[in-house]
Order: C-alpha cells, then sequence, then structure tokens
C-alpha cells in the first residue's frame, strides 16, 4: 500500500513538473491573453443600464374599493383579461417609440472620431445640423457626414464613400463654412457650432450619422426591457445603451409619451360627445328662430301682445301637464338625435356620445361599456391589426352592444311617445275647458309652447357642452412616476472583472492544453519512470545530455556527464562482484543506431581506465566503424577485427591499437567492412578472442550493433558477462523499445540484461537536480534562480 501511495505521489509530483517546467510558455499565454483583455476594454464601447419604475392605474377600480373578489383573483388587473401586458404592449409599440425618436432626434447622431475608435456626444454636440427640409423627409433619410474642422469658422465635408476621416487627404474635401446653406441630395441644411465649453476643436474630425427613423425604432424596440409580477400594476422599465443620459432621457420620455396617449384615447370620448352637441345646437337654434319669427308675425297679425293676464287663468291648471309634455318631447327629441348618430354613414369616429340626460340607467350604462370596448379595441389597433382574433371578438362585442342600445332607444322613443300622446290628451282635455277662449289665442298658445320646448332643449344642450368642455382637460395621467429614470454612470457590459477572469482563465487553460495535448502524444522515454514503465528490465543508470564539444570525458573531470560515468562504473562492479578474476566482459548495444551507443562504450571505457585498471574497447559494429573517430585517433596501419576474423594467420596481438595519453586503455578497431559480417561474427576466431584477452585486462567493452537493426550482437552475446542495453531519451519511440528490448529480457538472450539512459535532461523535466553535485571550483556555477536546493555543506 505504501508503494502505492508513493508511486501516486510520483505521478502527481510528475504532472506538476511537467507544467511547472513551461512556466514560461505558461506565463506567455496568461500575460498574452491579459494584455488582448486590457486592450478589448480599452476601446470597446460600455454599456450604461437606466432604469425607471411607474404604476399603471386603473380607472374603474380607483372609483371604488377592491373586494375580495378582485383580490383572489389575483389583483386589480386580474379581471378576465391580462391588462398589465395591454398596457405594456402599448408603452413599448412601435408608434410610441417613434415619437420617442422623433422627439429627441435619436435619428441625427454625432461621433467625435479617434485613431482607433469613435466617440458619441449627446448631450453638447460640437456641431449641429438645422435643415430646411420637412421633418417627414429627414425622418428617411439614411447616410453619414465627414466633417474635419480646419478653423473656429470653417470646416471641411467629405462625401460618405465608407472610408474613415483617418484615411482621407484633405483635398478630397469640400471647404465651408459655419452657417453656409449646404444642399445636399435630402435638402439644404445649415451647420453651426457649439459654443465653449464644447466649441469643436481644429483638426478634430467628426461624424454625423443619419439615419432612418425605423432603423432606430427596430434598435429600441428590442432594447427596452418591462417586468412586472402577476397581479401588480408595478411596471419597471429598463434600457441599455453606450451613453447614460441618452437612456434616461428615453425612459422618460416612453412614460410622457404612453401618458399623453392614453389621455388622448380619454379625450376622444369628449371630442365626439362635444362635436354631436355643436351639431345639435346649430339645429335648435335654427329651430328656435324659426318659432320665435311664427310668434311673432302671430302677435303682430291678430295684435295679442295684451293677452298675458287672461292666459293665468287657463294656464294655471295646464301648468304641470306643460311640463311634463316638455320633458317628454326633449327626451323623444334626444333619442332620435342619438339614433342619427349611430346610424351615421360618415361619422369619423365610432365613439357614441354619454351623459346627453336621457334619464335611463340601462342605455347610460350600455353606452359607457360601448365607449369602453371602443377605446379599448382601438389601443390594439395601434400594434396589430383587424384580424387579430382580439380585435375580433371585441368588434362582435361593440356591434352587439350598439344593436341592444338601438333596441333599447327605440323601446324607450315607443313608451316616450305613448306618454307624450297621453299628456298631449289630457292637454287638449284642458284646453278644452277654455271653449270661452279666442281661437287666435289658442294659436299663439300652441307656438308659446314649441317656443318653450325649443328653449328648453337648446338650453340643457349648451349646459351639456360646458360639461364637456370642462371635462376635457380634466383627465390625469394613466401612469403614476414611483421612480424617475435614473442611472448609476457605471457600465454594465462588458464586465471587467469577467473578461480579465476569462483572460486569465483562457490564459492558462490553452497552454495547459496544449501542454497536456503534446505529453499526451508524446511517445519518447525521457527519465527513469518512463522507461520503467515501459519495460521490466534492471536499471543500472543514466547518462545526462552533454554538448557537442564535450562527447568524451576527461580523467580529471567533474561535469556531470563524468560523475555519471562513475556512477556506472561503480554500478557495474556491483553486478559483477563475484566475476572472480579475469576480464569482466561488458557488451553495449542498443535498439537502432544514433542512441549513444558508441558514445557509452568509449566513455565507459575511459572512465575505467581513469581508475588504472586495464581495459580493452572491441569495436564489434563491424559494419559502421567509428570509434577511433571518437577517440580523435588517426587510423593506424594495423588492421582490425575484420580482418582478424577472416585470416587466421593473425594473431590477436597484431589488431591491438594503444591509445596515446592512456597506458590502461587499448582499442581493437572494426577493420576493413566486410560483405560478410554475420558470417564472420559466427567464427571459431571469436570465442579464441576473448579466451586470449580476458586473463590479460581487467574489463573488455564491446561496443555491439544494435539488436533492432541486425542480429550480430545476438551472435556474439554468449561471450558477454553483462549487457548494458543503451536507450536514448527523448530520441526513441517507447513502443520500438518495448518491442525489442522486452523480448530479449523475457527470454535471455541476452545475459545479464540492464539498461541505461542515455541523454537526459533533468532540468528540462524540471528536477531541479543533476550530477553536479558540488565538486570542483565552481559547483553552484548554473544553479538558477527558481532552483531552491540548498548548497551542501
Amino acid at each position: 500500500m505504501k508503494s502505492k501511495m508513493t508511486q501516486s505521489t510520483n505521478e502527481i509530483k510528475k504532472t506538476l513538473n511537467t507544467y511547472l517546467r513551461r512556466w514560461k510558455f505558461i506565463a506567455f499565454f496568461l500575460v498574452a491573453s491579459l494584455a488582448l483583455a486590457y486592450t478589448y476594454l480599452r476601446y470597446t464601447t460600455y454599456e450604461y443600464k437606466a432604469s425607471a419604475t411607474i404604476k399603471i392605474k386603473d380607472d374603474k377600480q380607483s372609483q371604488k374599493l377592491p373586494n375580495m373578489a378582485d383580490i383572489g383573483k389575483g389583483g386589480l388587473f386580474s379581471d378576465g383579461t391580462n391588462k398589465i401586458n395591454d398596457e405594456i404592449a402599448v408603452m413599448t409599440s412601435r408608434s410610441i417609440i417613434a415619437n420617442i425618436v422623433k422627439n429627441l432626434k435619436l435619428n441625427v447622431r454625432y461621433y467625435e472620431q479617434g485613431k482607433i475608435k469613435e466617440k458619441e456626444s449627446y448631450e453638447n454636440p460640437p456641431i449641429q445640423l438645422n435643415f430646411f427640409a420637412n421633418d417627414s423627409i429627414i425622418h428617411d433619410v439614411d447616410t453619414t457626414l465627414y466633417i474635419k474642422i480646419k478653423s473656429p469658422s470653417q470646416f471641411l465635408m467629405f462625401k460618405d464613400d465608407g472610408k474613415s476621416l483617418i484615411d482621407r487627404d484633405d483635398s478630397e474635401g469640400k471647404l465651408y463654412s459655419f452657417g453656409d446653406r449646404i444642399k445636399t441630395g435630402f435638402g439644404d441644411m445649415v451647420m453651426v457650432p457649439n459654443i465653449d465649453p464644447h466649441a469643436p476643436k481644429i483638426g478634430s474630425n467628426l461624424k454625423v450619422s443619419i439615419s432612418n427613423v425605423n432603423s432606430i425604432v427596430n434598435k429600441y424596440e428590442n432594447s427596452i426591457l418591462t417586468s412586472t409580477e402577476d397581479g401588480s400594476s408595478v411596471v419597471k422599465l429598463e434600457l441599455k445603451d453606450n451613453i447614460p443620459k441618452k437612456a434616461v432621457d428615453i425612459l422618460n420620455e416612453i412614460i410622457r409619451e404612453y401618458n399623453n396617449d392614453v389621455i388622448a384615447d380619454k379625450e376622444e370620448v369628449v371630442k365626439v360627445t362635444s362635436d354631436f352637441i355643436n351639431n345639435r345646437l346649430e339645429l335648435v337654434f335654427k329651430e328656435l328662430e324659426e318659432v320665435d319669427f311664427s310668434a311673432e308675425q302671430i302677435q303682430k297679425r291678430n295684435n295679442l301682445t295684451a293677452l298675458g293676464s287672461q292666459a293665468n287663468i287657463y294656464l294655471e291648471s295646464e301648468k304641470q301637464n306643460e311640463i311634463q309634455i316638455n320633458n317628454t318631447a326633449n327626451t323623444i327629441q334626444l333619442i332620435e338625435y342619438l339614433q342619427e348618430d349611430i346610424n351615421g354613414a360618415n361619422k369619423s369616429s365610432d365613439y357614441l356620445p354619454s351623459n346627453l340626460g336621457i334619464n335611463d340607467p340601462n342605455i347610460n350604462q350600455v353606452t359607457k361599456s360601448y365607449n369602453e370596448l371602443v377605446a379599448q379595441r382601438d389601443k390594439i389597433l395601434k400594434n396589430s391589426s383587424d384580424i387579430n382574433p382580439i380585435v375580433v371578438n371585441l368588434n362582435n362585442e361593440i356591434n352587439s352592444l350598439k344593436s341592444n342600445l338601438e333596441n333599447s332607444l327605440e323601446n324607450m322613443k315607443k313608451t316616450s311617445q305613448i306618454s307624450l300622446d297621453n299628456l298631449t290628451r289630457e292637454d287638449s282635455r284642458i284646453r278644452g275647458q277654455l271653449y270661452t277662449a279666442p281661437t287666435k289665442q289658442r294659436q299663439l298658445r300652441d307656438i308659446e309652447r314649441q317656443q318653450s320646448i325649443k328653449e328648453s332643449l337648446y338650453l340643457y344642450l349648451l349646459e351639456k357642452r360646458e360639461e364637456s368642455a370642462i371635462s376635457l382637460g380634466m383627465f390625469s395621467p394613466n401612469a403614476k412616476v414611483i421612480d424617475q429614470a435614473y442611472s448609476n454612470y457605471k457600465p454594465v457590459s462588458p464586465n471587467k472583472m469577467i473578461i480579465y477572469l476569462a483572460a486569465i482563465v483562457l490564459g492558462l487553460m490553452l497552454p495547459i492544453g496544449l501542454i497536456y495535448g503534446i505529453d499526451l502524444l508524446d511517445t519518447k522515454i525521457y527519465d527513469k519512470e518512463d522507461l520503467m514503465n515501459v519495460v521490466d528490465i534492471p536499471y543500472i543508470g543514466d547518462i545526462p545530455m552533454s554538448g557537442k564539444d564535450s562527447k568524451l570525458i576527461n580523467k580529471i573531470d567533474y561535469s556531470p556527464k563524468a560523475e555519471a560515468f562513475r556512477i556506472l562504473r561503480s554500478n557495474i562492479d556491483f553486478v559483477l562482484k563475484d566475476h572472480g578474476d579475469k576480464a569482466k566482459k561488458i557488451f553495449i548495444t542498443s535498439t537502432r543506431a544514433k542512441e549513444g551507443k558508441s558514445h557509452t562504450s568509449i566513455n565507459l571505457a575511459s572512465s575505467i581506465s581513469f581508475s588504472e585498471n586495464s581495459v580493452l574497447l572491441i569495436e564489434m559494429d563491424i559494419r559502421v566503424p567509428k570509434v577511433l573517430q571518437y577517440l580523435k585517433e588517426k587510423p593506424s596501419d594495423k588492421v582490425g577485427l575484420s580482418d582478424f576474423l577472416a585470416d587466421k594467420k593473425l594473431h590477436p596481438e597484431d589488431i591491438v591499437t594503444k591509445i596515446k595519453n592512456n597506458n590502461f586503455l587499448d582499442v581493437i578497431a572494426s577493420g576493413t567492412i566486410p560483405p560478410n559480417p554475420s558470417e564472420l561474427l559466427m567464427s571459431s576466431r571469436v570465442k579464441e578472442l576473448f579466451d586470449y584477452f580476458e586473463t590479460k585486462y581487467d574489463y573488455i567493452i564491446v561496443d555491439g550493433s544494435a539488436v533492432g537493426l541486425v542480429s550480430d550482437t545476438l551472435l556474439v552475446s554468449k561471450f558477454a558477462d553483462l549487457f548494458i542495453y543503451v536507450v536514448s531519451a527523448s530520441n526513441v519511440d517507447k513502443r520500438y523499445v518495448a518491442k525489442v528490448a522486452e523480448p530479449l529480457y523475457t527470454d535471455k538472450r541476452l545475459p545479464s540484461m540492464h539498461v541505461l539512459l542515455n541523454g537526459t535532461n533533468y532540468d528540462k523535466k524540471g528536477y531541479g537536480y543533476g550530477y553536479g553535485y558540488g565538486y570542483g571550483n565552481t559547483p553552484d556555477k548554473h544553479r538558477k534562480w527558481y532552483q531552491f536546493n540548498s548548497k551542501k555543506s
């Protein structure tokens, strides 16, 4: 269990070292991503949020207290239809937003252009455009004007060809003075500068964007957000814009326009009633003039100006009856007027006049309900069409109420006519008692009765007209402002914290992901642990990487490579400690060429010879000779191993080469490259060679051929006391090593086989240690600032 925990700990350390040794690579990505985030935040356009809160008032509920049924339904606005959503739809309708765009002139925007980005000026732009064309023309224009300020009184204007002012030459522009009348394709205009401190700066580049109103409406129609809770009449409005003051102005203007629209709807009914009364007043006035003129003519013609005292005698009994006749006749006349209005073909509005004085609660209630349905339908039609199912249902209800109203008026008219007939008969009966009165007096009385009726109706209509005029200006706004539009003037987008956090995450995850992917696909062997995970062969040591100028070690050498070969020499002695007095025969091989096999053989032989042990280095890789070249020895005239194996006349001593400046190291070079190296190595002369030299030297080092390429080494493997299998770090595929080396060890085809890792780079892998254990004059010369190893005492 302890071994598993240790292995797990080593795996974690190795994984951490994999990333820590590439800290510069990760730091580069992190710094680059933070720099990109800073640049983005430096030049991006920020958005600010403005909010406003209003309460929608319900006219019906404001006239009475809510009952338990209303509360149980979910609120004041839950009487079968979701009225609050209808009001929100009106509030954010295209017609209202279009009015806001026109009122605030949002379709004309002013920008100050910089080298990288441009900044919009909203409250106090450096210049102002005034147009001679109608607003309807300007609202459909879509163009851009580029302006460069030359002096306090002059400027250059460029054509809209898509190029920035930074890329334009002054010769491309046309010079104007402020106040000049400039002719354009959409009409003439005048440009005036702002005054200090907002006056345009000389040399500044300005852009004026004139957009189609509909395009601006489309932008804000989707940007205005509303929220409310079920059953609540409180609505919260939100808007994000790159200029906070603009967002505040738009929200305030929405509330104002909505209230104006609601008041206009309410006043529409009053205006219809006033128009109806004025029309009727004109008719009644004409009729009253005719009656007055008739009475005047009768009195003049019949000389009836002194009949007042006589009339009192006869009028006393019919006074009350006449009052009832007048009231009934007025009612019938008003009913007829209302019927004419209902059936009128040239009406400009579907509203009906209300509160005309018809003393019938049912008719008054139906008229009021009818007008409310018409108002609701017209409100929906502002954002919909006639085929909307809600509009169709409302039209059906309106037609039904109109039919009911017509029937009710007709019934009331018939009832009133019956009452009038009865009153007339009663009046005739009373006047019958006046049989002694002259006929002339009866004629005058008839005229006076008509005159009284017309006067009463005329005065009544005047009174109603005054009431309508007074109520016209008494309607209150539908939206009560709880919180005026406001902004904290802090950007809500982009969020600096989120951007920098995302940059840090991206700056770390991208290089870490790349490192992980590279390591996941990497099949090379780098250290002992990698090698031991591939093969289950005894490990004898490793040789660190060295430069091209330090291939060979020296006798006095404290380099990591020299220390590594000393350690290898000690490990070999430990493995072969029970060998006896004969020479220790050590064979060096590898999987393929260029893994450091010859390099290891030569340096191992040199290291052993430095300890004053006699060493014979045999170059048995007779296909590619290179030992003498490594040792910087000139090829001698002596023959080599291949010559000895082929020529039985040669003696073993004839092929030995003495190395200068090293009395303990001799070399047998490969000799002439033969056409049949495998057949030569199968010769009995090989055994004769080893038998001859094994008593003359302490060590025999054999530089064999690569076992993964040729079978030469396998042919002579039986003569070895120890096989060192060299594996090149960062150079050979671990799968190839496992395929070649593991079967050789398992089948025991190479005696006492041990693996040696050549060309390791522990500093690169991040371990921070090597073979320089403080020997020499400058043991800490190559210590890095991030290596925290304490100096050994």
